[in-house]
């Protein structure tokens, strides 16, 4: 569904981008993967060490790769924290800066060349946890919040320009870390990451030309 395209991933070093980086080279397209930790490149995927939240470093990266045709902002993160009123400026910050301004950063800096190409596919990451307020993890319902508002706002801004903009919003995702952290969950009715990275594969390719401001839930059987 991706064949010939070149298809950007973020945060493509982790549990799903590894994930979705893989399957989008199973679906013929050539692959750029942006992590913090660098990456292996192989003859069909490019690996570039970046900093997302640092706006120049991110605008000289994209600069470098050329055409693209689809970005999978994967890269963000979670963490469980206090309740609001004792939530530090450090914690919303470090929440933002991973979800929010990597998402926004990468963003900013494809569309312009998208809208001259007058076509192009962006698939975000937000939450099902982040349709309404959790306790305990208010920071980061607010950041998957952001994600889940930006992707709304920017279809409506260029999909009269041939560009999709859809976002998928996974439950909890079947990692080694979730499952670290919550020993005792039933693992079977968590997101397989594989499912969520066909959910985003579909997202980025043509077959889905007609779906605009999109927040698909992926909820596996929880």
């Amino acid at each position: 569904m991706l064949q010939d395209k070149t298809v950007v991933v973020t945060g493509a070093s982790g549990a799903l981008g590894s994930v979705v980086a893989a399957t989008a080279r199973t679906q013929g397209a050539s692959v750029v993967a942006l992590d913090l930790s660098g990456g292996t490149a192989s003859a069909d995927m490019r690996a570039f060490k970046v900093d997302l939240t640092d706006e120049a470093a991110t605008n000289e990266c994209i600069g470098r790769i050329g055409g693209i045709d689809v970005v999978f902002n994967v890269a963000g993160g979670f963490d469980m924290g206090p309740a609001v009123h004792e939530t530090s400026n450090e914690q919303w910050d470090h929440m933002f800066r991973m979800n929010v301004v990597t998402m926004r950063h990468v963003t900013a800096s494809v569309v312009p060349q998208m809208i001259a190409s007058g076509r192009g596919s962006i698939v975000n990451v937000g939450a099902l946890s982040a349709l309404e307020g959790q306790g305990s993890m208010a920071a980061y319902c607010v950041a998957k919040s952001a994600v889940m508002r930006l992707t709304e706002s920017l279809s409506k801004e260029l999909r009269e320009q041939g560009i999709n903009i859809n976002a998928v919003l996974p439950s909890i995702i079947d990692t080694p870390t979730n499952r670290r952290d919550m020993p005792t969950a039933n693992f079977e009715k968590w997101v397989c990451p594989q499912d969520l990275a066909n959910v985003i594969c579909f997202l980025g390719s043509d077959a889905a030309q007609a779906i605009h401001g999109a927040l698909v839930p992926v909820r596996g059987l929880s």
